[in-house]
Parts: C-alpha cells; structure tokens; sequence
C-alpha cells in the first residue's frame, strides 16, 4: 500500500500525559493538535497504563501479568492483563468522542506502541529472563503485537474515520544494542544484541505495520545519542528524538542527521519542554535547536517545513494542567512557524 505523504509543518505528541481522566485528555489533544492527534497515555492509571503494560494488552494468544520484578508471560490472562485491555478500550471511547467533537477530520490519529526491542525487553519469560534472550519467543511475542496492532489500527481507524499512524517507543534500545541491560536478578547484564539482528526485527515490525496503516511509521527514541543510522537502514520513516539534546554531539551523529534527511525521512523534533520551566519559553525559542541544526547540517531552512515534525522532547507526564496545554500550543504553533517563518528568524 502507497504510503501518504506527511502535511507540511505538522506537529504531535508523543504520547503520555498527566492524571488519569482520559476524556480529558482526549479533548485536549485534539483540541491542540488538530493535524495529528494522538492516543493519550496515562500512567498515573497505574499497572497496564506504563508503556509495557499498554502494548502487552495488545498481544493475541499470549497472557501476560506482573511479578515484582516486571510483566511476565503466563498461562491464562490475570487482572492485570485484563485491566490493559480495558483501558485500551476506554481510550479508543475518549478518542472517538473527542474525534467526533473536533468538527473536522484529522489528517491521520496516531498511536503509540513499544517497539520490538524495547517489549521483548521489558516483558519476561514465564522462567523468569527477558524474552530478548530467546530468539523463538521474541519472534512469537513480535507477530502476537503485529496482530493485536492491526486490530487496533482497524478499529481506531474505523471509529475515528481518520488514518492511522503508528508510533514505535524504542526507549531501551540503545541499552540492548550495547548489552547493558541488567538480568532479572540485578547479578548481570543482558548479552548485546548485534545490529544486523536487531536492524532486521525493526525492519520486519515497520514494514508489516506500513503495510496494515498504509502510512508513515514512526520510531521514537529520546535517548542522548539514539541510533539513528541503525533506525534510517531499517526503514523507519520518521525518527523521533529529542532535539535539545543535539546541541555538542559528536560529528557522527550529525553525519547520521544530515543522512536521514538527504533519505528523505522525516525527523521528529522534540523541541518543546516535557515538563514546565522556570520561565515559560517564546516560539523563537523552542524553536531555536531546530533552526541551529538545519544550519550546522547547511540545509535550507525550508526542510523544517518539509520534512520535519515537532513534538515536546519526550512524554508530557510530568507536566502540570497549565504547562499540558501551552506546551501542546507551542508544539503546533513551531509547526506552523517552519511553514510561515516570522521575520525575525
């Protein structure tokens, strides 16, 4: 399926948020970020609200539930993993009712996922080591989401009568790449998994799921130095990062940046502060990593409208009522600037 291409200057979330009234939240993301709003996370929920939780409520024929050291693969599905369920449901309600409040389509609803690294890590197996450590059981827990996604993505889409993007969260991945992991038991780490290995599971899980939205496929990390070449070779079509953490990286990383946009990915900007400063900033301000990158790469300004898209730095659960709402302003209004540049910039 062709894959549509992304608005100019659009802007998103990344995903979790605060409190736990997702009817809220709901209106509010839709409310802000009109272009492309996304499925709100909720963690103070609790259990099955964390990112493992969510996208372990996704899996078909595999039950997982909690051990004290993290969710587990069992038998038949417990409280928690039904709980997961529910609250997968409850979201889609919120999210279609906000949808239908919005009073226009958007161009796409996105929603968020760990990817497959980041799940086989943080899931284990019914004997307690990581599923990451079997490469059979990585490879079932991975067609298991695969197919719980596009369950989602059909009814989401469905219910919203909007396409869907999906978001891969692969916050662990640079710790599986360099074998840093700690074993269940806290007594050693996890071997490295080589980048062959890993580049071809995201590739299989991002070409499957272009295939199930008929969209781009987003793959967020918001680690220091994220793997950005290993995500571009693996097919991801936009990059999510944090961009205030560019400012002093290594040569090779902005090498990997310029790469990624001479591919034609798009790179997600994560520009606007997750949890409320001191001082609230000014557009030029937030904006300011993002126009000093395209500079130190020597791109036109015009790619930021092209092809990037804005989001805060990383999820916005710690972010108070106040700063929720003018963080979410401020990420569509810097979209909107890289489309329209004020004089002054």
């Amino acid at each position: 399926m062709e894959q549509r291409v992304w608005p100019s200057g659009v802007a998103t979330g990344i995903g979790s948020m605060p409190g736990t009234d997702i009817a809220e939240a709901a209106a509010i993301v839709f409310g802000e970020l009109p272009d492309l709003p996304h499925v709100p996370e909720l963690p103070d929920r609790g259990v099955g609200a964390d990112l493992i939780g969510r996208t372990a409520g996704l899996l078909v024929d595999i039950a997982v539930d909690v051990v004290p050291t993290a969710y587990r693969i069992t038998d038949r599905p417990g409280r928690h993993h039904r709980r997961a369920v529910d609250l997968r449901r409850w979201d889609v309600d919120a999210v279609t009712e906000a949808a239908a409040h919005a009073g226009a389509t958007p161009w796409a609803v996105k929603t968020q996922v760990a990817g497959p690294w980041t799940a086989a890590a943080g899931i284990e197996l019914a004997r307690g080591r990581r599923v990451l450590t079997d490469h059979g059981a990585t490879r079932d827990v991975v067609e298991s989401l695969l197919e719980g996604l596009a369950a989602h993505v059909a009814e989401l889409s469905e219910r919203t009568g909007a396409g869907v993007v999906v978001q891969f969260d692969e916050p662990t991945l640079p710790d599986v790449l360099a074998g840093s992991l700690p074993t269940p038991s806290g007594y050693g780490t996890v071997g490295a998994v080589p980048e062959p290995e890993a580049r071809e599971l995201l590739h299989h899980v991002i070409t499957r799921t272009a295939e199930i939205t008929g969209n781009p496929v987003v793959v967020h990390c918001c680690a220091r130095r994220p793997p950005v070449a290993l995500l571009r070779s693996a097919g991801a079509h936009a990059i999510a990062l944090d961009a205030t953490l560019l400012d002093g990286a290594p040569g090779s990383l902005l090498d990997e940046l310029g790469e990624t946009w001479d591919a034609g990915v798009q790179l997600g900007l994560g520009l606007i502060p997750a949890e409320p400063p001191a001082v609230w900033p000014e557009l030029s301000r937030v904006a300011r990593p993002a126009l000093d990158l395209v500079d130190r790469l020597g791109f036109n300004r015009s790619i930021l409208a092209e092809r990037a898209l804005v989001t805060p730095t990383c999820g916005l659960a710690g972010a108070t009522g106040d700063w929720l709402r003018r963080a979410l302003a401020l990420t569509r209004d810097v979209g909107r600037a890289f489309v329209e540049p004020p004089e002054r910039w």
